[in-house]
């Protein structure tokens, strides 16, 4: 079986993530093909999609949010992702169950004793009036029925797991300071989830899989579980198999991948890339030492942002009013500094409109 080393899995990463060059793509059909983006930092999608897309515009993005065309919901990993709005109906009730049980990790103890489908039938029965809520205006309406009960866990429960929710705009927008609204999705995009298949099989599975690997792989199955949340989707591994290709990767472990994804040579030029706070790029795998060392893996998690030098995480980067601050986490050479700079110089364009094109690395 073919290994893979690092450096070929990291190229593979960046051409599917559409980060060794930058795509012709409408934004809706790159949020699709990225199976979502990353977007608990309402602002950071924006970056996420300039580093990728060619003349992407801001304003084109918030339309895309506005015409329910693409919303923010909480899905993989329970994390809040901006995702298609044909996905989100698609995927939500696939990852239900998960999404219950990552709550409950965190608030077992506080709803203990707590019926969960009186919990969510009470929720609906809120939001019935189609008026959106906050996360504290919905669990203050129902918050008599479970007096003991902590309100944060109520709340976190009914809007992370029970009542499927988009997050409505201005929420999101462009350059837009708004807090989080709640509405259920059904409500807000005219129609409800897909149910999930009566027959006991993963149909949802099986296009998670293949979805996956076509913006991460290859990849191996703890990666998909990394990503999604989800434990593994063994059924719909075994149900694709045959029409998947495997690897290996340095470690032994068994990569799975589409015959007929991108996979350039490792030697193909990576030019430096700006990545937002937690882009899926680094998050959206098990093993991340395809794009960013070990010894910086906690800055994924941390809500840095990365800067990409030749594939992988060599800097991050902040603004301070109109500058991009650029601290490199090893010393780049001369030509690297200078792509660098030139990038930054780029991201201080796109985030001034064009006012300030200020760069400054800072001393490490």
């Amino acid at each position: 079986m073919t290994v893979l080393d690092t450096r070929a899995l990291g190229r593979a990463t960046l051409a599917r993530q559409l980060l060794l060059e930058r795509a012709d793509m409408p934004p809706l059909a790159a949020v699709a093909h990225l199976c979502g983006l990353q977007a608990q930092e309402p602002q950071e999608p924006f970056v996420g999609l300039w580093s990728r897309l060619r003349g992407f515009e801001p304003g084109s993005l918030d339309d895309l949010l506005v015409e329910r065309r693409v919303v923010r919901t909480h899905l993989m990993r329970r994390t809040v992702h901006l995702v298609t709005a044909d996905d989100t109906l698609a995927w939500r009730a696939r990852h239900e169950a998960m999404l219950r049980q990552r709550v409950l990790g965190v608030y077992r103890r506080d709803l203990d004793g707590v019926d969960l489908g009186e919990l969510a039938a009470a929720g609906r029965d809120v939001l019935s009036d189609g008026e959106p809520r906050t996360m504290a205006e919905l669990t203050r309406a129902v918050a008599d029925r479970w007096p003991t009960t902590a309100p944060r866990a109520l709340g976190e429960m009914l809007v992370a797991a029970l009542v499927p929710m988009a997050q409505m705009p201005p929420r999101g927008l462009w350059r837009t300071r708004a807090g989080v609204r709640n509405l259920p999705l059904a409500t807000w995009l005219g129609r409800g989830i897909d149910p999930a298949a009566p027959d006991g099989s993963d149909p949802v599975g099986q296009v998670l899989v293949r979805r996956y690997l076509a913006a991460f792989g290859p990849a191996a199955t703890a990666d998909l579980r990394a990503w999604s949340g989800l434990a593994g989707l063994p059924a719909a591994v075994a149900a694709t198999r045959a029409e998947l290709i495997a690897f290996r990767d340095e470690r032994g472990r068994e990569l799975l991948d589409l015959p007929d994804a991108p996979r350039p040579d490792p030697g193909t030029p990576a030019p430096a890339r700006f990545l937002p706070a937690f882009d899926n790029a680094i998050l959206g795998y098990d093993d991340r030492t395809r794009v960013i060392d070990d010894a910086h893996r906690g800055l994924s998690v941390a809500g840095e942002r990365a800067v990409l030098v030749d594939g992988r995480v060599a800097a991050t980067w902040a603004t301070e009013e109109d500058t991009v601050v650029v601290t490199p986490l090893r010393r780049l050479t001369r030509v690297e500094r200078d792509e660098v700079a030139e990038e930054g110089r780029s991201v201080a364009a796109f985030l001034s409109d064009g006012a300030s094109g200020r760069v400054r690395f800072a001393a490490t």
